[in-house]
């Protein structure tokens, strides 16, 4: 396979920024396209410099494609860029317009980890129509729970957030996130009532500080009878964890998008 890095201009940004791509080796085109999405300290190349994606996928007929998504939790922010156009809709133009990758719903997947797994779900449940299934590794899962998308500042005095970041995150979401397009509970049943529904796979290890935030959205979306799959595993908010647990989500997925492993 070959792992490259394209450098481009997002006119929705309105600035050069990257994506890191693994293009398969196996199968022909066109090829199915993963959308894998990173955490909130992290940029497009962390995925591969942390664990051993390039290895897990070389046998799958399927375009990786890792943006950077910045700080910017894959919404489009109250004050600020269109994050979820920017990667719902100008990142897989762009990705299709130059590369041999399928222009159809059942041929694009999304997915991430901690601030990535919120911006799988927010897109893949926002962006309905365009994706077959979306997986969240330790998801920041909260701004789709009632209790997550309280009124900012208690949302920022339960979690012990710095004034800064309080401040951050209002500019992203608002002082209120409940019943909005950041809310994923309110996407899925949306999505649910549209009758696209992606298929949706959560997990979360039973060490990581987020466990609570991803077991009361799981709970929200059986009480709303959304179909999805959640399971936890022993394991900690870390990429030993993350590069673990892709392997089960890159089989997931390809159950998907009908993907047959190929011996290289």
């Amino acid at each position: 396979m070959a792992l490259t890095t394209v450098h481009w201009n997002s006119a929705i940004l309105g600035k050069k920024t990257t994506m890191r791509i693994i293009l398969p080796e196996v199968g022909k085109p066109p090829f199915a396209t993963l959308y894998l999405l990173h955490g909130l300290s992290d940029d497009s190349s962390t995925w591969t410099r942390n664990t051993r994606l390039e290895n897990y996928v070389r046998e799958l007929p399927l375009i990786v494609v890792m943006p950077d998504g910045y700080r910017g939790f894959y919404t489009d922010h109250v004050e600020g860029p269109a994050f979820a156009k920017h990667i719902g809709e100008e990142v897989p133009a762009f990705v299709e317009r130059h590369f041999h990758a399928k222009k159809n719903r059942a041929g694009r997947a999304i997915g991430g980890l901690s601030m990535g797994g919120y911006g799988a779900l927010r897109l893949g449940l926002g962006y309905a129509d365009r994706f077959c299934s979306v997986h969240s590794h330790s998801g920041a899962v909260g701004w789709g729970q009632s209790e997550g998308a309280s009124e900012l500042t208690a949302a920022a005095k339960r979690r012990g957030w710095t004034p800064e970041f309080t401040e951050e995150i209002r500019r992203i979401f608002g002082n209120n996130p409940l019943g909005t397009s950041h809310d994923l509970s309110w996407l899925a049943r949306r999505a649910k009532k549209a009758g696209n529904l992606p298929k949706l796979r959560l997990d979360c290890g039973t060490g990581d500080f987020l466990l609570q935030d991803n077991r009361d959205f799981d709970r929200e979306l059986t009480q709303a009878k959304i179909p999805h799959d959640y399971v936890e595993f022993d394991g900690e908010h870390n990429w030993d964890y993350w590069d673990l647990h892709i392997r089960e989500a890159l089989d997931f997925h390809a159950g998907n998008l009908r993907l047959k492993r190929t011996s290289v």
